[in-house]
């Protein structure tokens, strides 16, 4: 019965479409991710996700080949943000303790939990990350002031990321970002390098996680991630010439078109629950 259930999800993972159209649709969307990336330290997995379930993949496999995806593009990221010092290294690998359990928890959450859950869950998160963008504007020339209480914060918050970036398959920038620059002062550049680099190594562990569970497209996600990879020093170039407000709008708007989109297809996949 165990071996049934596991070709059932080998086979609901390679439902994905290969054909040249499908291929080409990947590598737009690694330019996508790219610029994304760069622009507002992000991993792009709210992009990746919903093309690949497009293209044919479940939410769960989607989700699960996106952190793979976001492992070379937060690479790139980080070399572009950090080559101009708006890194905190320190403040990174406090979330990335925190990111690397909760990513374990998210990871296991994602085996399990029902699909129609996830496009919920998908949904709710896009709404509190635009109502932070639009009620808080950063500052360019402020950083992180690390002490005890700051440290252990960052843990906890990296600890909360951690869970949603395995569940929903994002690498936890979406959020990280607001986060440093509204709790802990960051300026938003130094926001999005960090972010950037703590979601790097929780990318390859919940990563791992996930191929032990069967739910990665290794094809998928290397052809989005490395075109990613390529174009997200452009997207790091586009940050720093634009001001913070126009890029916390510009991020604002981004997700709002992701929220409508997302909400439809959450409500589509509800009343086909409920005629079910």
């Amino acid at each position: 019965m165990a071996q049934t259930a596991q070709s059932v999800q080998v086979d609901e993972e390679n439902n994905l479409d290969e054909s040249p159209r499908g291929i080409a649709v990947l590598v737009v969307v690694g330019v996508l991710v790219g610029i994304l990336s760069g622009l507002f330290g992000i991993g792009g997995g709210t992009v990746i996700v919903p093309a690949l379930v497009w293209l044919g993949l479940t939410q769960r496999h989607a989700a699960a080949t996106s952190m793979l995806a976001i492992v070379p593009t937060s690479i790139s990221g980080v070399v572009s943000y950090a080559s101009n010092g708006n890194v905190d290294w320190i403040a990174a690998l406090l979330l990335f303790i925190g990111m690397f359990f909760g990513g374990q928890i998210g990871s296991w959450l994602l085996s399990r939990l029902p699909e129609l859950v996830l496009r919920w869950v998908f949904v709710a998160f896009l709404v509190f990350v635009i109502v932070n963008q639009l009620i808080f504007t950063p500052s360019r020339d402020s950083a992180i002031d690390m002490n005890v209480v700051t440290g252990i914060s960052l843990v906890a918050m990296g600890l909360v990321i951690g869970v949603l970036a395995g569940l929903l398959g994002i690498g936890g920038g979406a959020l990280a970002v607001p986060a440093l620059s509204i709790i802990f002062a960051a300026s938003d550049l130094i926001a999005r390098g960090t972010s950037l680099l703590a979601m790097f190594p929780n990318a390859i562990t919940t990563t791992v996680a996930n191929v032990k569970r069967r739910m990665v497209h290794f094809k998928a996600g290397l052809i989005i991630g490395i075109v990613a990879a390529c174009i997200t020093p452009f997207g790091t170039w586009i940050a720093g010439a634009v001001s913070p407000v126009v890029g916390q709008y510009l991020f604002a708007a981004y997700l709002g078109f992701l929220l409508i989109r997302s909400f439809y297809v959450a409500m589509q996949a509800t009343k086909k629950v409920r005629k079910a």
